[in-house]
């Protein structure tokens, strides 16, 4: 039973019950109404269709109250709301360059991405067992990127600006559509050699980007202004006090700094270096919950999260600028923007590896190089999600599942780059085939040992290490494609 029900369960309650100057007010439960207002509005409406299944749902005291009506509800709004990611898929399916010879429509190019799409199996698990509201979001994520790709620039700003006041976490690829849309929209023409012609600047096109974003806030954010509980929101929004990582690390760069923190701490108690007395027994037989010291790395702060992540959005963001190679060039932006803030990010969820994997499919089939790189942080990043199915009924079901998808994608990306070199060398294929033996390990043979009682946290850790090990190679190995591929540009362009 995923916790996410009860969260779900007391945002319909509070948004129906309570006024509004009380919905980022409200306590009673543990889990609050941390997501902006878009979403917050979009629970008071689910509410009123929740009343005719169960009533008792609405209740604010009723804490984790889960009546067969309430799942059931819960359910089918997931259903229905995806509805809008199914048009997206649609939509960006229309934007695939379809000139790749298919012999069946099974190896068209529209089809393999419809099927990464509709098909994901990280977003299945999310939304569909363990239960979120990720369908509809990335939908209006991927009906944005179609949008622009079709150079309706307005709608999708538009459609992007509704979506950060849904859930703020696609902030993490905001650089790339202002970029993008500063660079292709406002800028009317370019030169011969694809720079700049900075006389074709429009300060139209400029101010109507500007109107859309202002009005969609003042939309969304103008009630609590008026109300003078703006700054209560945003502390909401963004909760730092949480720590750095979430129960279970996600498998990003700080998992990696948490792990040699503990093995240079067990190295420091076993040669006398460290006084155990005075190292918190959290430290060592557990995750990272809320705020946590380091023991003999330096402590990360908020703030040189931010920086990290700054500095690796950086060069991609260069490279839309000054070669921005249309719309494949800004999703390789939105996709390392994602990446690298979902390395770098502070408190990052396990689940936001999605806002880059949903992306990566659409240029998983334009290049075999694409392809390679979104095989190993699909497959990667999904195994990453396996601990939020743990219990032992789910175990067949979540294996079966990450199977067809993964046995799906490597054979359907192989047939469309047949006439091309593997999609990935000997070592790749290795890591890979790892992460099968890491499974059994973890899933069967650990419950069985009596290290399962003294560390419970070791599957965890083993999972997120490994998985992110896997997820920095794709990082930096995209980042070096598209740097190559930018430097060979400019060299033709010369």
């Amino acid at each position: 039973y995923s916790t996410d029900f009860e969260v779900h369960r007391n945002w319909l309650a509070i948004t129906h019950n309570l006024p509004l100057s009380q919905w980022y007010y409200e306590a009673t439960s543990e889990w609050t109404l941390d997501y902006p207002p878009f979403f917050a509005w979009f629970e008071y409406a689910l509410s009123h269709i929740a009343k005719y299944f169960d009533p008792q749902m609405l209740v604010v005291e009723n804490l984790n109250y889960a009546s067969h009506a309430t799942i059931f509800f819960q359910r089918l709004s997931v259903i229905f709301t995806d509805i809008l990611f199914i048009y997206a898929v649609h939509e960006c399916c229309k934007c695939v360059n379809g000139k790749r010879a298919a012999k069946d429509i099974l190896e068209k190019p529209t089809f393999i991405l419809a099927v990464l799409l509709l098909w994901n199996f990280g977003l299945l698990i999310v939304d569909h067992i363990h239960f979120q509201y990720n369908g509809f979001l990335f939908g209006l994520m991927l009906l944005s990127v179609a949008r622009l790709c079709q150079k309706r620039y307005l709608e999708g700003a538009l459609l992007f600006a509704v979506l950060l006041h849904f859930k703020h976490i696609y902030m993490y690829v905001a650089p790339a559509y202002g970029i993008y849309l500063l660079r292709s929209y406002c800028f009317t023409a370019n030169n011969a050699d694809g720079s700049l012609k900075w006389r074709s600047f429009s300060f139209l096109h400029l101010t109507l980007l500007g109107l859309i974003v202002c009005l969609v806030s003042a939309l969304s954010l103008g009630p609590f202004l008026v109300l003078g509980q703006l700054p209560q929101v945003i502390s909401r929004l963004f909760p730092f006090k949480r720590g750095l990582c979430h129960a279970y690390w996600a498998p990003n760069f700080w998992a990696l700094y948490n792990a040699m923190d503990k093995a240079l701490t067990i190295l420091g108690l076993k040669c006398n270096f460290l006084d155990g007395t005075k190292i918190p027994k959290a430290s060592m037989t557990g995750g990272l919950v809320q705020e946590f010291q380091h023991t003999v790395l330096p402590s990360v702060t908020p703030l040189a999260t931010l920086i990290c992540t700054f500095i690796a959005i950086l060069p991609s963001v260069f490279c839309l600028w000054f070669k921005p190679q249309g719309p494949r060039g800004f999703l390789q932006c939105l996709v390392l923007c994602a990446l690298s803030s979902f390395m770098f990010g502070w408190h990052v969820h396990e689940k936001a590896i999605l806002l880059a994997i949903l992306p990566l499919s659409l240029l998983s089939i334009q290049r075999a190089k694409d392809a390679g790189i979104y095989l190993i942080l699909a497959t990667t990043g999904h195994f990453s999600l396996f601990p939020l199915l743990f219990t032992p009924p789910e175990l067949p079901i979540k294996i079966l599942l990450m199977l067809l998808f993964t046995v799906y994608s490597f054979s359907s990306l192989k047939s469309l780059f047949r006439r091309e070199k593997p999609l990935l060398n000997w070592l790749e294929t290795i890591y890979l085939i790892q992460l099968v033996p890491l499974e059994i390990f973890c899933e069967i043979i650990f419950p069985l040992t009596a290290w399962k009682q003294h560390f419970p946290f070791v599957p965890l850790l083993l999972t997120s290490v490994y998985c992110a090990l896997g997820i920095t190679y794709a990082w930096l190995k995209l980042y070096i494609s598209v740097l190559t591929e930018r430097i060979s540009v400019r060299q033709k362009a010369e």
